[in-house]
This record gives structure tokens, sequence and C-alpha cells, in this order.
């Protein structure tokens, strides 16, 4: 698993910030890119994933309207409630002073489990470089791109970007939409689900 190390504003023992470990950015997949790996490497068929997660969300999200707990191999649901103003006896309560708060997300043991006996190679440390020193470099931008296009199969994602250059996620689409504009735009975003995919022109 890659990692990036970040300061906090708390100081140590030693008078330097602390630190914290987090993974490292960019590296994100769609619904559309897990349905299309499955696809590929598994007996499920384009879509199919797709359609038992839309399945699964109208029913669950019925359910948790109405209270009900939600308990998955992954891990549970529930809703999570919160009074819109702030009341001191819980008889001066009121169905109008509730409000749903979001969904709380408890992932348990086995999806913990399921996780580690993956990472039998660990962590990976990523040394990100300024982002303004990487955007610097346009030869080594395009260089990456045309990495990235060729591990993708003739395009690439924001994600598969940031991943080759380093690059936040934020900075690696500034980058590729930049390259889509202008007289002689270098690449043709194209919508695809619920990301965009960028090609060659």
């Amino acid at each position: 698993m890659p990692y990036e190390v970040h300061p906090t504003p708390a100081k140590g023992k030693d008078g330097r910030n602390i630190v914290y470990a987090i993974p490292a950015s960019g590296l994100k997949m769609t619904i559309d890119q897990i349905d299309e790996y499955c696809s590929k490497y598994s007996t499920l068929t384009s879509g199919e994933l797709k359609f038992v997660m839309g399945e699964f969300l109208r029913i669950a999200s019925e359910k948790l309207a109405e209270g009900i707990r939600i308990e998955t191999p992954i891990g549970s649901f529930a809703p999570r409630l919160k009074l819109a103003r702030e009341i001191t006896c819980a008889e001066d309560v009121r169905n109008s002073d509730l409000i749903l708060d979001g969904i709380d997300f408890n992932p348990g043991k086995i999806w913990t489990e399921a996780i580690k006996k993956k990472m039998y190679k660990g962590f990976r440390k990523v040394e990100r470089m300024d982002t303004a020193t990487l955007l610097s470099n346009q030869e080594q931008l395009e260089k990456a791109l045309r990495q990235a296009i060729k591990d993708y199969g003739g395009y690439t994602t924001v994600n598969g970007f940031a991943y080759h250059t380093g690059l936040t996620y934020y900075s690696a689409r500034k980058q590729l939409n930049a390259w889509t504009e202008g007289d002689n735009p270098k690449l043709l975003k194209t919508r695809r689900g619920h990301d965009n995919i960028y090609t060659e022109i």
C-alpha cells in the first residue's frame, strides 16, 4: 500500500512537527472501473456488479430510512441522527427536531482481515516533490502521460496520471484539462460513467 507522510501543526518532544501517514493521494477507482475490472478478471459479465450495487443501494436505503441497521459481509450501515436544536429535556424532543446526519459505517473484523491478507507486500513510502516543481517540468509530465495511456490501454484517467506523475488528484486533473484546451490540444476528454477518460488526439 503506497502511503505519504505529512506534518501536523502539533509539536513533538524534540520541538519539530509531529507527522502522520495516509494512503497516497490520487489513487481512486470508480464503480465503473471496478465493474470493468471484475468483467476482465472474474466470472461476472460487464454491468453485473453495477446492477447489483444499484439494487443494494435501492433496498438498503429504503431499510435505513425505516431505522433498520444493515449487516453485510463488509460491515454494517446504520442511520445517524442529530437534533436540529439544543434540547435538554427528552420530553421536549419532537419529530420535527430530528434530522438525518449521515450514515455510519462499521467495517468490522472481516473487512479488516480481508485487506490484511492482500497486503503481503506491506507498505511503500511515496516521496512527493513540490507540486510547482512537478508542473514546471512539462517534458517529464508528457512522458508520464504517455506511460499512463500505455498502461491503461489507450487512455488515462486523472487517477492514472496522478499515480505516474506524483501529482495530487486536483493538480493532475488541472493539467489534463489544460491539455484539452487551446488551438492545438493534446488530449480529448470524454465522459465515461462517473469519470472522464483522456485520449491522445
